[in-house]
């Protein structure tokens, strides 16, 4: 300590007024800073979209022509893609403000020797911090004063337990904090006893701040379905705007008009263009985010939905979330005697075991009883039941002590009269009990301290001499299961003696060992299980010991017995390249810091992994921001770790996770067959429109008109695509989704199955829309260029590739199974988007006002029996190619792609 006062130029007394001033010039105020987005930056930044500048481009040259109703329509595509955008945005800056909320507002400190109450932000090195039961660490503590001090540090180092403390240098460098026992850190509550600290680091140097510089250098992730299709829509935007700049100068060449070449341009723009996907996807996403919330797992971000269903590797956090941060009795050591005791959890429901079979408390012998009813006497906490269900006000290894005593029926309470509270440096807890002839003192803690105050010790009833080397054996086996362990011993006194002294509790009777664990979830085993059947790796995180690290991994099913377990402190002597080799081959890291776990994140995505990171500490908020999906806990997490995950489990259930791995898996699956039914759509009209212009010098009839309108095809990829795509988000969900391996982050949009799908479908739309136009529309060249005839030739071919279109749909229910081979009404949303199309596209050919707006013109009903039987090949040839394929190669799907 000597050595830290010189260092920080300061003493126990503090620092002067003088002092601490030019300190604050020199340091800065104690607090994080972070400079936020603001929402207009965040709107403006939606329209930095290759698909919208082409959108925005077109209404602006559309509304230069004067072309309005044109130019509204893609205007109103763009504000609504720009909004939804915006609303589904996630806050990158919220998990940095919640980490501002830990700071401390105020703190006691010494100045000029005196005692003061300052604001924590005015704190600086060398600064002297008083500290008691109940506060909030302002800043990095050194401890040069300690008395019976112990802190919960949960949320920074992943301790399921209070960590005690004290003031004796540890001459190791790199610990992680978990293991700095002489420290206290900015944000961590002390939870009992009273101590002093000297102030080694304030704002961004602790370790709180360290977590939040992370967090600044941490990117967004953005999901492989998204990222796959900014690739595919990049690509395709490039595509046809080459198309149409050669389309625009063929029209001019062959002498066509300037307005003509353009509009005929960017009507094949607009065709070619998925306008309605992004606002599909984003409904798909919402319909699969609510389907996820009824099973707990809340959904922040929209995309993270679907990269559930691909991810590969899952990082999970132990405390909390493998297991139920509730410690728990398991096994009960006396009279030479070993108990198993079951039950997890605070509910006192459970069984005593003895040699596999269940038996009595209350019929064996005297000292499991009295074993327990020490625990049960010497003891802070109390066990209250809510409407939540039992909870533990008090120390949770106490409480435990509390529940295996009430598992054994014990309920009664004996006065007590007087107590010696546990100090770490005693290693012990002694309470006084008023009995009936005479009084009892229980004492419990540390086995080794307490077998050094015993005499002897109870067996089969009686007392017999003390074996401590048997007693310490059993000990060190339990502790090598990873089981916290404490020692009972009891003492009889006369009724006259009503307070108790350390010297009191010499010639002690040892009464036994209970050990205790925070157990793993009985639903996260099975749940680890169902993970390795989907072929999803399950790695476990933790800043606890390596034994307890180890022991519930095994329990568990995670990693082998004979896997390495790797360390923070030997992770902070590997490079990145020397992580990135081994991090395939370790399923578990013990005393582990947030470096480390945004360490081990960063490398697994380097192998090409998909990674989700589950946790509930703010030690994992790093881990959580940098993952492809980050998955906070709702009711153990801080606001940190939900602020920066992409989805937060209501119930803390490692379970949940699956649920939603399967729900992510359908949501892809529905999303493929929406993006395989709408892009042969835009296909097909693209086809439409470059066929027309290339028969141009062939056939004068096209120009005279294209077959379809701009606006025509602005209904269709938007309208009509909304109507008859979103039904099939509500396909029944197909079997054995968990049962296939994650499918591979690398594949492309635009594989076989896409090409061979978008190009029949577009050939057959293609050519259904070119033959109704160039039938009914022919007869206008020898008729005066009769107009009307040649808005009824258009209307006719909108209404083909529509009808196209909706024959499509049937036959895009499933990607390989026959439309015949499941019933039409096991999705009742496909009739009724069927028949709201049909009515909407009769109401555009029939009705006055809307074949202005839409530049229709109503043509004769016999033209329909024409029209739908060219538009059945939408139908029938996919089926054909399904049953080809099918025939052909035992598994269509993975041969096609």
């Amino acid at each position: 300590m000597e050595e830290v006062f010189e260092a920080l130029g300061s003493s126990s007394n503090g620092l002067t007024r003088s002092e601490v001033e030019s300190r604050l010039k020199k340091y800065g105020y104690n607090e994080l800073k972070f400079r936020g987005v603001s929402p207009l930056v965040r709107f403006l930044r939606q329209f930095h979209n290759a698909l919208i500048y082409v959108l925005l481009l077109a209404a602006l040259v559309t509304g230069f022509l004067g072309h309005w109703i044109d130019t509204a329509v893609i205007i109103g595509v763009v504000i609504a893609n720009t909004i939804i955008g915006f609303l589904q945005e996630g806050k990158a800056e919220s998990s940095i403000e919640a980490l501002k909320n830990m700071m401390v507002p105020e703190c006691t400190v010494l100045r000029d020797g005196k005692r003061c109450t300052i604001q924590a932000r005015e704190l600086v090195p060398g600064d002297v911090v008083l500290l008691e039961g109940g506060d909030r660490v302002p800043a990095d503590l050194r401890l040069f004063y300690a008395k019976n001090i112990a802190a919960d540090e949960a949320a920074l180092t992943g301790e399921s337990v209070q960590v005690e403390k004290n003031v004796e240098p540890i001459p190791v460098s790199d610990l992680t904090p978990a293991d700095q026992r002489c420290m206290v850190f900015s944000g961590t509550f002390i939870t009992r006893g009273y101590g002093r600290g000297i102030v080694v680091a304030t704002g961004e140097k602790t370790e709180l701040g360290k977590i939040a510089e992370i967090m600044k250098e941490t990117h967004e992730i953005t999901t492989p379905l998204m990222r796959k299709i900014n690739e595919f829509t990049r690509a395709i935007i490039v595509i046809i705007l080459m198309i149409a700049a050669i389309n625009f100068i063929v029209g001019v060449v062959f002498g066509f008009s300037f307005v003509y070449s353009f509009m005929a341009s960017v009507s094949l723009a607009v065709a070619a263009i998925p306008e309605g996907l992004p606002a599909i996807l984003t409904i798909t996403l919402a319909f699969g985010v609510t389907a996820m919330a009824h099973k707990n797992a809340l959904i922040k971000k929209l995309p993270a939905a679907e990269a559930l269903g691909c991810t590969t590797v899952i990082c999970s956090d132990k405390t909390g979330t493998l297991t139920r941060n509730q410690m728990t009795v398991v096994r009960v050591y006396c009279g030479r005697k070993d108990y198993h005791v079951s039950g997890v959890g605070y509910e006192p429901v459970g069984e005593f075991i003895l040699e596999g079979k269940k038996i009595d408390p209350a019929t064996e012998e005297k000292e499991l009883i009295e074993t327990l009813k020490a625990g049960y006497l010497c003891n802070n906490a109390t066990l209250l039941k809510d409407e939540t269900g039992y909870i533990v006000n008090g120390d949770p290894t106490e409480g435990a002590l509390l529940v295996a005593a009430r598992k054994a029926g014990l309920d009664e309470t004996l006065p007590e009269l007087d107590r010696i509270p546990f100090e770490s440096e005693k290693q012990y807890m002694a309470t006084l009990h008023q009995g009936e002839e005479e009084n009892i003192i229980y004492v419990k803690g540390s086995p080794e301290r307490i077998l050094r105050m015993c005499q002897n010790q109870l067996i089969g009833g009686r007392t017999e001499s003390l074996s401590s080397e048997t007693v310490l054996a059993k000990a060190h086996e339990l502790a090598g299961d990873a089981l916290r362990v404490l020692g009972f011993a009891c003492k009889t006194v006369s009724r006259e003696i009503r307070t108790i002294r350390n010297d009191d509790l010499e010639g002690l009777t040892f009464l036994g060992l209970q050990g205790m664990i925070d157990p793993p979830r009985e639903e996260a085993i099975e749940a680890v299980a169902r993970c390795k059947q989907a072929g999803i790796r399950v790695v476990m995180m933790t800043g606890d010991h390596v034994q307890t690290a180890k022991a519930i991994a095994r329990e568990i099913g995670i990693g082998t017995d004979t896997e390495r377990v790797l360390t923070g402190e030997e992770l902070s002597g590997m490079s990145d390249d020397e992580l990135y080799e081994i991090v395939e081959e370790i399923s578990v890291y013990a005393r582990v810091a947030p470096e480390h776990k945004f360490r081990i994140t960063t490398q697994l995505q380097k192998k090409g992994h998909i990674v989700a990171v589950t946790g509930d500490g703010v030690n994992d908020a790093p881990a959580l921001k940098a993952a492809d999906i980050g998955i906070a806990m709702g009711i153990t997490g801080t606001e940190v770790s939900k602020e920066a995950a992409d989805m937060v489990l209501a119930d803390d259930n490692f379970a949940s996770i699956v649920a939603a791995v399967e729900e992510g898996r359908y949501i892809f699956e529905n999303i493929r067959k929406i993006i395989l039914y709408t892009l042969p759509t835009n296909g097909g009209q693209a086809l439409l429109i470059m066929g027309a212009i290339a028969m141009l010098p062939f056939i004068p009839l096209f120009a005279l008109r294209l077959p379809l309108e701009p606006i025509h095809i602005l209904w269709i990829n938007l309208a009509d695509a909304v109507f008859l795509a979103l039904p099939l988000i509500r396909e029944p969900t197909e079997k054995g989704l968990l049962e296939r391996p994650p499918r591979d982050p690398d594949e492309k949009i635009a594989d076989r199955l896409f090409f061979r799908k978008v190009g029949l479908v577009s050939l057959v739309m293609a050519s259904a829309g070119f033959m109704v136009y160039y039938h009914y529309g022919s007869p206008a060249l020898s008729d005066s260029m009769d107009e009307l005839l040649l808005s009824q030739a258009q209307t006719a071919a909108f209404a083909t590739v529509t009808m196209v279109h909706i024959f499509y749909l049937f036959t895009a229910r499933s990607i390989t199974e026959s439309v015949f081979t499941f019933s039409p009404l096991s999705n009742r949303w496909v009739p009724i988007g069927v028949a709201v199309t049909l009515i909407t596209l009769l109401m555009i050919i029939y009705i006055p006002v809307l074949q202005t707006i839409f530049r229709t013109a109503a043509f004769p009903a016999a033209w329909w029996i024409p029209i739908i039987l060219l538009a059945l090949s939408g139908l029938f040839v996919i089926e054909i190619e399904k049953f080809l394929m099918k025939r052909f190669f035992k598994h269509p799907e993975h041969t096609a792609q």
